[in-house]
């Protein structure tokens, strides 16, 4: 059972977080909710690592590995941000910036090699890279939170159909 969810459980997971981000950026779902979800998906990407690292040693895994351990800095970027300055009704910009856009472009480098490494689906890695790298340009530039939304579901699109494709066909 611990294998089929450590296997299928990101196809499902990467959707949810961003789905709360969102929802936190446009007031449906509170700060203190986000940082809850927050913690819980930090100690779930650890979980996630440790019992994949074996399979995780050659190809386009290894990358993903190497993804991953590069986003655990930015996670705890980010556990640090809601954690400044008195906890986590309080933020610190700098330190969640670097958490979610640590999460937008990491992704995207592992979704551009991993489309130069398999020939099926090369496609949906393309996509989700350039969704990624465009959803955080609208992010960053962002006028609204309605606009800061529509960014970051691009993000989560983009990511989505690559974890989708690789649970699917792999």
């Amino acid at each position: 059972m611990f294998r089929s969810l450590r296997e299928n459980g990101p196809a499902l997971l990467v959707p949810a977080a961003w789905t709360v981000v969102a929802a936190t950026a446009l007031d449906v779902v509170s700060t203190r909710a986000l940082f809850v979800a927050h913690v819980v998906m930090s100690a779930l990407l650890v979980a996630f690592v440790i019992a994949s690292w074996r399979d995780m040693a050659s190809g386009v895994l290894r990358a993903w590995k190497l993804v991953i351990l590069a986003g655990v800095p930015a996670t705890l970027a980010g556990l640090a941000g809601f954690l400044a300055l008195g906890g986590a009704d309080t933020l610190s910009p700098p330190l969640l910036a670097v958490s979610l856009f640590g999460w937008m472009l990491l992704p995207a480098a592992g979704s551009a090699y991993t489309a130069r490494r398999v020939e099926a689906g090369s496609r949906i890695y393309d996509a989700g890279a350039a969704c990624c790298v465009a959803g955080a340009v609208a992010v960053a530039l962002a006028p609204s939170a309605t606009w800061t939304a529509v960014g970051l579901g691009l993000v989560g699109a983009g990511q989505t159909a690559g974890i989708l494709d690789a649970t699917l066909r792999y």
